[in-house]
């Protein structure tokens, strides 16, 4: 029975369903007694730990359960801890939140006037203490009830023999779970307020700080602080008994409001006597605290500024003294506007406003005077860049203004500067390689600024940036085209007749787009899955909900919990008990609007996490049982969106249902986002990965109505995965290698799918990984964290080489092109793959025939278009040109220019254009040997336009890129094919007509390394070897570095010594 949708999402619409009963939940809400007077003061109850509830838990002897078993009172403390756990954090979130906003408001108006801050102070102080702590009593007291008695009721019948248990029994136990928690109901409800309010106070100092400040200005000045907006409306508005008067404290009658604030706290007993003047020594020593910290913020953010000035008027010294400062003053115009913004900032205490301000001139600064084709001088380009970017990163930083609130700021400062500056693409792709922007909202920008194709210079930005960043694959490894999935969408639906009004390049672009997202990663429409997972992404991060939606959905969480976990309920699920929740959804309000739908996603999934953090601080001792326990709760909530998706919508159309999974899993990405950047490295991969891996097994299950969507479902979780690859999110890296090399996962994407339309998109996830780990493997920085996700991905690969050979084969050049060249193992195993349906022929048989194998006349599938890679499309266009007639003359000459980047050791050259350039020459001379039908051997290839780039490379090139070239080369020695046999034979002769012994040896190394280390090693490269070491045309024993010392020598008869037992080993064979 399908459900009808409501609304663009597709949720269930359950308005015309029969009224259900009354829910289970509901019906076991115990009528409680009516409300005694507050037992604990403020000052009774510490906070710091639960095991200081214990004192003052109350547990009654005359209760006939525990007259029958004392022992069963040592249950009672942990349930009461656990039903703390599970509320604490949602009810002082929401509760803060609320208080937050009101006592800012308030307190503001009400001193509005008064020129003593710690006044204010002190009265924010109260009236925040007393505000949070009602919110989260009327919050939290009945579910905390609730929570308790189910509890207890549990725990003892757990300790009962269920066979031996009466009707006496159970009376028993009820009566005292119902007294037991009414009983310390109120001592867990003040424990979770007072929690609330410690959190509180600092909250509210750090948002008047701006108002402490300039009192604090004021009188350090020697005037009188006021405010003449306040001032005039005071005069104008407010009747004279209540007026405020500048320099005077609020009226008598106004503060006893605060006083009452101060002595009432809700859920508390009145403070008297001594308590209370403690209660107010503590205050003001609050307020002298925060203003201290206030200060010593303002004073640290400030002698940054002073250092950073003073680091940029170095640099302007040693320029001014340049030429440079003759040709390119508009630079050094820049740089001294920067070094005075930051003198006056370091001087100023409205530390938030000074920051924004200085954001804002800087990216102005920076668009408008960085142009490096412009500026003269290399070194000066690099300085405007760097000083520009020093600013920035110093507000970055945790002990300035964090991560999130400088990208905010410098994003919004991108999109909002002037058109003249805007699209400055180098300025634009420095700021965003220096991960100080917020990739999702530029996304959205940068789609906007094309206005649908016809703003050319918004065209012309996304162009090279989308070619900087993601086609040359030069930019950041942070950064792939998931990141600009809008951008790529708005580009790809130009329509093609306005390209000859748009740059040029722009239609190559769109088919090399549309070439590389044929495995869905981005798709043709603005409205599609992809930008509903994007929604959802943007929407996880809104946490202005409407009142009561949060205590609604966390009711409903639990309710849903409660019966997912009924044994009465199947295991696929009861239509009438489903229903039945679906229709209390829909009493909630909660399907009224997608929005609201969202926003229900979103908050389940923060509870979800939230008591696994809880869970997980509370109940370490066990880890399997802290395991079980969370999976409660997350693997509820996954069969209740699996639920919802497969009753979205019609049954025979699935468009509805793909929208509803890819906007859940954008919620369940924001989330996670927001909070690996909040948490730190107390974020917590687990519930995470336990809601992706049952999801995905959940909507991969043999049903009919879920195997019509396999594809758009293995699309979906590929985006999101995709989203949160490692390079972005590296605290939840683990889960992710856990997520992506699952058996059910590896299954459906490489051999379930029909047609290997999933080997494209699964390729792009492990080149994610290898981008990742590619910085530590070439510094071989590798912490015990990176040890144990390389091992990891060696074994993923192990699985692949095993049980899905032919896709390493496919993408072996894909992946050889990002991992570095120092990790041998890692590369060895992709190359050792081959089809399952060939037999490799020994390369230890004694005048082994390479040329007269059947496979070795035939060309391996390769997924990646080198041709494409090899950019910019002039050079492509002079090596074609060069390899068919030997034409430009100085083709050769500048070859070794083109390839290189930098003159910084180590990162010389520009790998993939080489790794590019040295296969499309070896496949164009094999299509030109096959013209005139022979085959590759030493012979045929030399003399030839191709063999000709091969040996100017070996000679032009210093040892550096001559180490890459040879690489490039030996990553083409694989099992039986003709590309193995070209590369081959081009080694080869390499080696025999190479004019220096140092090209000799550096071959040697680049085959023996690959040799030397565990097995596997590739078919092509030991028959290389054995050719070079057997046969007397290249003497390689009679050559001084293969003796050049005792250790060397000893290594080369060990390999020889292998390779003879080898060989006397396929003499015995045959």
């Amino acid at each position: 029975m399908p459900v009808p949708r409501a609304g663009s999402v597709g949720m269930p619409d359950m308005e015309q369903a029969p009224t259900p009963n009354q829910s289970t939940l509901a019906q076991q809400v115990p009528a409680s007694r009516p409300t005694p007077q507050p037992q604990y003061s403020y000052n009774d109850i510490n906070v710091s730990s639960m095991a200081n509830l214990a004192p003052h838990i109350q547990i009654s002897d005359q209760l006939p359960l525990f007259q029958l078993n004392k022992a069963l009172k040592a249950l009672v403390r942990p349930v009461l801890e656990r039903s703390i756990s599970d509320l604490i954090l949602p009810v002082v979130e929401r509760s803060i939140k609320i208080a937050l906003t009101t006592c800012e408001s308030v307190v503001k108006k009400d001193f509005a006037l008064d020129p003593e801050e710690q006044r204010m102070m002190g009265a924010a102080h109260s009236i925040i203490r007393s505000l949070t702590a009602g919110m989260a009593l009327i919050t939290c007291r009945d579910p905390l009830l609730i929570s308790i008695q189910t509890g207890l009721k549990q725990a003892f019948l757990g300790s009962f023999n269920r066979s031996a248990l009466t009707l006496q029994h159970k009376e028993m136990i009820e009566k005292a779970a119902q007294v037991v928690a009414q009983d310390n109901t109120e001592l867990a409800c003040v424990f979770i307020q007072k929690t609330a309010v410690e959190k509180a106070i600092p909250e509210i100092d750090k948002r008047l700080a701006g108002e402490f400040e300039l009192r604090l200005t004021a009188r350090q000045e020697g005037r009188r602080y006021c405010d003449p907006v306040a001032q005039k409306y005071q005069m104008e508005v407010i009747p004279e008994p209540i007026r405020l008067k500048p320099g005077n404290a609020a009226p008598s009658q106004q503060m006893s409001v605060y006083h009452e604030f101060a002595r009432n706290i809700p859920g508390f007993a009145i403070a008297g006597g001594s308590s209370n003047m403690s209660s107010d020594l503590l205050g003001q020593q609050s307020m002298i605290n925060s203003k201290q910290h206030t200060n010593f913020l303002a004073d640290e953010i400030g002698a940054m500024y002073e250092k950073v000035g003073n680091d940029i008027e170095g640099q302007l010294q040693v320029l001014s003294s340049s030429q440079a400062a003759s040709t390119n003053s508009a630079q050094l115009s820049a740089l001294q506007m920067l070094a005075s913004m930051l003198k006056k900032a370091a001087q100023s205490r409205d530390i938030v406003m000074t920051a924004i301000t200085l954001i804002q001139k800087t990216v102005e600064s920076f668009l408008e005077c960085y142009n490096s084709n412009a500026i003269t001088e290399i070194n000066l380009a690099s300085r405007v860049r760097d000083c520009h970017l020093v600013v920035l990163r110093g507000l970055y930083g945790p002990r300035a203004f964090g991560s999130n609130w400088t990208k905010d700021h410098v994003t919004r400062s991108m999109v909002e500067s002037k058109d003249d500056i805007r699209y400055n693409d180098e300025a634009v792709e420095c700021l965003i390689k220096a991960g100080l922007v917020h990739l999702t909202q530029y996304d959205n920008s940068l789609a906007a600024f094309m206005e649908n194709g016809t703003n050319y210079n918004g065209v012309k930005l996304a162009m090279r940036l989308i070619q900087k960043l993601i086609v040359k694959e030069k930019g950041s490894e942070l950064i792939t085209e998931s990141d600009f999935s809008n951008t790529v969408v708005s580009l790809i639906k130009i329509p093609s007749a306005q390209y000859r009004l748009l740059p040029d390049g722009l239609a190559e672009m769109v088919d090399y787009l549309r070439q590389q997202n044929d495995g869905g990663l981005v798709p043709g429409s603005p409205s599609g899955p992809t930008s509903m997972m994007q929604s959802g992404i943007n929407q996880a991060k809104d946490t202005n909900d409407p009142p009561g939606l949060h205590e609604k959905t966390e009711y409903l969480l639990r309710e849903w919990v409660q019966l997912y976990h009924n044994p009465g309920i199947a295991r696929d699920y009861n239509r009438q008990a489903f229903t039945q929740f679906v229709n209390q959804m829909s009493q909630q309000g909660i399907l009224k609007s997608d929005e609201l739908i969202t926003r229900f996603f979103r908050l389940c999934t923060q509870l979800c996490v939230d008591v696994t953090y809880s869970t997980l601080k509370n109940f370490s001792t066990n880890a399997a049982l802290v395991r079980a326990q969370c999976f409660k709760t997350l693997d509820a909530y996954v069969r209740l969106i699996v639920l919802l998706v497969k009753l979205s919508g019609e049954a025979n159309n699935p468009a509805t249902k793909i929208n509803l999974l890819n906007k859940v899993l954008g919620i369940v990405a924001g989330v996670l986002m927001s909070d690996h950047d909040s948490k730190g490295k107390e974020f917590q991969q687990l519930p995470f990965h336990r809601i992706f891996i049952m999801l995905f097994i959940e909507l991969n299950a043999p049903e009919h109505i879920l195997e019509a969507m396999n594809f758009q479902v293995l699309t979906a979780f590929v985006n999101t995965y995709r989203i949160l690859r490692p390079a972005r999110y590296p605290g939840f890296a683990f889960a992710w290698l856990e997520l992506i090399s699952h058996r059910a996962f590896i299954g459906r994407m490489l051999q379930l799918t029909a047609q290997q339309r999933g080997w494209n998109m699964y390729a792009q996830i492990l080149i994610d990984l290898f981008k990742f780990l590619a910085p530590f493997l070439r510094n071989a920085d590798l912490n015990r964290a990176m040890q144990v996700l390389y091992k990891g991905t060696l074994r993923v690969l192990l699985v692949l080489l095993h049980d899905f050979p032919e896709f390493l084969c496919d993408y072996h050049y894909a992946f050889c092109d990002v991992i570095p060249p120092n990790c041998i193992q890692m590369r060895n195993l992709i190359l050792s793959a081959f089809p399952r349906n060939m037999r490799l022929p020994d390369p230890f048989t004694p005048n082994l025939k390479v040329d007269m194998l059947t496979e070795i006349a035939h060309a391996p599938k390769i997924m990646t278009n080198v041709a494409a890679m090899i950019q910019p499309e002039s050079f492509r266009k002079d090596l074609e040109s060069y390899l068919k007639s030997r034409s430009p003359s100085t083709f050769l000459t500048e070859l070794r220019s083109k390839l290189q980047i930098t003159n910084d050791p180590g990162n010389r050259y520009n790998i993939p254009l080489m790794n590019a350039l040295v296969l499309h020459v070896g496949t164009q001379a094999i299509q030109n040997l096959q013209l005139k039908g022979m085959s590759p051997n030493t012979s045929t290839i030399t003399q030839t336009s191709h063999m000709e780039i091969f040996q100017n490379l070996s000679l032009d090139l210093d040892t550096e890129g001559r180490y890459l070239f040879l690489n490039a080369i030996a990553n083409q020695l694989r099992f039986p094919n003709s590309h193995t046999h070209y590369f081959s034979c081009a080694l080869l002769s390499l080696f025999a007509d190479a004019h220096s012994v140092a090209l000799q040896e550096q071959i040697t190394r680049v085959l023996l390394e690959r040799l030397i280390v565990n097995r596997p090693h590739p078919w092509g490269l030991l028959v290389t070897f054995i050719e070079l070491i057997r046969n007397q045309v290249y003497k390689f024993w009679g050559h001084d570095f293969v003796h050049c010392s005792p250790e060397i020598a000893r290594l080369f008869e060990t390999v020889a010594k292998s390779c003879n037992q080898n060989r006397s080993q396929a003499r015995g064979s045959q």
